[in-house]
């Protein structure tokens, strides 16, 4: 009775081990997980400092992270929609071509130049926003594809175990992505060449993720499914939200309100301010 009693103790390193006895569908996942994490670790917690650097202001830079929580707010539903329609290794493999190419926007961003459109001026940071709604399209249209390979891949009796073995991996990202492009950065005589290095670096990984994984990666929902129905299915789906998610909604809510308030004049204080 004892043993069975008995606490066992936490391993840190379970999660990893998890990861490797599953099946080929989620390492591969997993993988892209990281490398899609790890280019934009690297590269968007430094992107409101490029942006001063190319003559960006406070306003510019905060609008800058408004719109990528709008983004990440948007972009999962129809990106959901997306893979049920196509299949998730179509899906994903189309949100990573996109994103790839976001991050390329952001490295041209310098080159392409103050443009005058119609008498009015488009400075080189405004090409930072259009790299954004392309970067976070495979981190945020895939979300859902993400879910659906796990829940595929995995038996029910270890479904959460496969989720959380690949937030691991997604998180350790977290944690590498701003140290490396801290060392790139460090060693760079300029911060725009060093942080363009990065750049380049975020889109090699991203093409080679999303190649990766399209040839590895085994569907089995790679048929095509039924069309999506537009606003009236949205509103099917939020009336059918079960109650208990609607006070945990509001409260996300809050939390990322105040936390948008702040986190992308971080790096601008401790770069410009701190140093």
């Amino acid at each position: 009775m004892a043993e069975e009693t008995e606490t066992e103790t936490p391993d840190l390193f379970d999660p990893f081990r998890q990861f490797f006895s599953f099946r080929r569908d989620v390492l591969v996942l997993s993988l892209a997980m990281f490398a899609f994490s790890l280019g934009f670790q690297m590269t968007s917690r430094y992107i409101p400092r490029y942006m001063s650097v190319l003559g960006a202001g406070g306003l510019a830079i905060g609008a800058f992270g408004t719109v990528g929580n709008i983004i990440s707010a948007g972009y999962p539903y129809p990106g959901g929609a997306i893979s049920d329609r196509v299949g998730s290794r179509y899906a994903l493999t189309l949100f990573g071509l996109i994103s790839s190419l976001g991050f390329l926007f952001w490295l041209i961003a310098p080159s392409l130049g103050a443009i005058v459109v119609a008498g009015v001026t488009i400075e080189p940071w405004f090409w930072i926003f259009v790299g954004l709604f392309l970067a976070q399209a495979w981190k945020s249209f895939g979300l859902g594809a993400t879910f659906a390979i796990v829940k595929q891949s995995v038996p029910p009796s270890r479904l959460a175990r496969g989720f959380a073995s690949t937030e691991v991996f997604r998180r350790t990202a977290f944690l590498i992505g701003p140290l490396l492009a801290a060392g790139v950065l460090h060693v760079a005589a300029d911060f725009q060449v060093g942080f363009q290095v990065i750049l380049a670096v975020a889109v090699v990984f991203g093409v080679v993720a999303t190649t990766v994984q399209h040839y590895l990666y085994e569907a089995e929902d790679t048929s095509i499914g039924k069309s999506f129905e537009g606003v009236a299915e949205i509103r099917r789906d939020l009336a059918a939200m079960p109650a208990e998610l609607r006070p945990l909604l509001v409260a996300d809510t809050f939390v990322r309100f105040a936390n948008g308030m702040v986190y992308v004049f971080f790096v601008i204080v401790v770069t410009e301010f701190l140093q």
